[in-house]
């Protein structure tokens, strides 16, 4: 029988209506604007809570239209929030910016947008990486509820230091601090965000609302007779290092514990194992098995080590839009490129420049810097080759002394042809009995039948 944790959702069941045996579970309470309004002002701290319309309209969502969601939320309330109230403390930042994870993902530590932001506090991968978050196809620290929490801390922190205003610096979370200073200028160099708020982008003038709503909300659920029906805490857990490759089924069998359960207290751990190359991970384990795991660990570690390495590494690198042991290179669109002929230029597939760079069909513009990333055999004369113009490269010269010639990624027949003088593409089709232009990198070509 398995030791079941419940990962870090250790759940404690209550009644929905059990503070207030007088209510149906279903009633939902009216309150005036007005009561309203003296409530969020009874709760306002270092960050400004401006009421009005737009904020009210939220508050009718979050107590009216969408009680589940809103029930769901307070379920995890005192699953994370504990975290955000030390973090925030750490850095001397206002407690009431712990909602503003809320309004991000709804407190999923796994949520995903439409634009590929991720974790609690829903970070872009540029971001995230900017504030230390890991992010590769093994792990990524987007969705560690204390990791990411660390990073949005401070990256708060610096938005408030750019505007010293904490309803802009919420702003600028959203869209970003260059949006932000263009709304200042378009109205007038107001600094204020509802002076600036129709010059925001139409997401960002429902942020700052949206954060005042939920945090009336869980301030004032009882009275909106809005109760959870179970609650979330983090179980005890500990930690130990890791450092090598290791596969977490492999090691929970060992220990007779959930993988789930252990996956939920790393969900920055997105392929059930670590790499190899690992070096000091602090790996989360229940804390009643700290000891065992110290008393066995070579044996432990041993076995864990050797289960699954050459399929995931394989998987690791050929994934679409993997970035596994890649480098990162920047390639500028010119005219007449196509995703294609980029993608033969790098020797990498069309399915990778498109997860790479968020694009969905073939669409792209002369100008629109791509993200490539190339495998370290990418020589930088192969990388010259390929940017330099085709003018440059394909000049033609003599006939050198050798027959043969070992294509290149993105060559084609007619770079080739035109680099040696008096060649033609049928004569090297015929030289090769190439029935089409079909070439592949690495592929022997006769250039010269003397």
């Amino acid at each position: 029988m398995k030791q079941i944790l419940s990962g870090v959702l250790v759940l404690i069941g209550i009644a929905a209506n059990a503070q207030r045996p007088d209510i149906a579970y279903d009633y939902i309470p009216d309150f005036t604007y007005e009561e309203i309004g003296a409530r969020i002002d009874s709760i306002e701290g270092e960050v400004p809570l401006g009421y009005n319309e737009k904020v009210k309209a939220f508050i009718d969502y979050f107590t009216i239209r969408d009680r589940a969601y809103t029930r769901n939320v307070l379920s995890k309330i005192d699953l994370y929030f504990p975290i955000f109230e030390e973090t925030l403390a750490k850095y001397d930042l206002p407690d009431e910016l712990k909602y503003l994870s809320i309004v991000e993902s709804g407190l999923r530590a796994n949520a995903i947008s439409h634009a590929n932001a991720v974790g609690l506090w829903q970070f872009m991968s540029s971001t995230g990486k900017m504030y230390g978050l890991k992010n590769d196809w093994y792990l990524d620290d987007r969705m560690d509820p204390f990791a990411s929490t660390d990073a949005a801390a401070r990256h708060l922190r610096d938005l408030h230091s750019m505007f010293n205003d904490w309803e802009l610096a919420l702003a600028a979370y959203n869209c970003g601090p260059g949006n932000v200073r263009k709304a200042i200028r378009r109205s007038g160099y107001k600094k204020k965000f509802w002076d600036i708020y129709r010059y925001l982008p139409r997401e960002t003038r429902s942020y700052v609302p949206q954060f005042v709503a939920i945090m009336y909300t869980v301030n004032y659920a009882a009275e909106h007779n809005l109760l959870p029906e179970h609650k979330e805490i983090m179980p005890r857990f500990d930690t130990v290092m890791v450092s090598q490759y290791f596969h977490l089924e492999t090691f929970a069998r060992q220990l007779n514990v959930c993988l789930d359960d252990l996956l939920a207290l790393n969900p920055n751990i997105k392929r059930g194992a670590l790499p190899e190359g690992t070096k000091n991970f602090a790996l989360r384990i229940p804390a009643d098995l700290k000891d065992t795991i110290v008393a066995n660990r070579a044996v432990l570690y041993d076995t864990a080590g050797r289960v699954g390495k050459a399929q995931l590494e394989y998987l690791a690198r050929n994934t679409p839009g993997s970035t596994y042991g890649r480098i990162k290179q920047i390639y500028r669109v010119r005219s007449g490129d196509v995703l294609g002929t980029i993608a033969q230029r790098y020797h990498v597939r069309v399915s990778d420049l498109r997860a790479w760079n968020n694009i969905r069909g073939n669409m792209i513009r002369v100008g629109q810097r791509l993200n490539v990333w190339v495998m370290p055999t990418y020589s930088s004369s192969t990388k010259d080759l390929y940017t330099s113009s085709a003018r440059d490269v394909n000049k033609p010269k003599p006939l050198p002394g050798q027959k043969v010639y070992y294509v290149q990624p993105g060559d084609t027949l007619w770079d080739i042809a035109n680099k040696y003088a008096g060649l033609s593409i049928e004569q090297l089709k015929s030289l090769n009995n190439l029935k089409g232009n079909t070439i592949k990198p690495g592929q022997q070509l006769i250039i010269s039948s003397q």
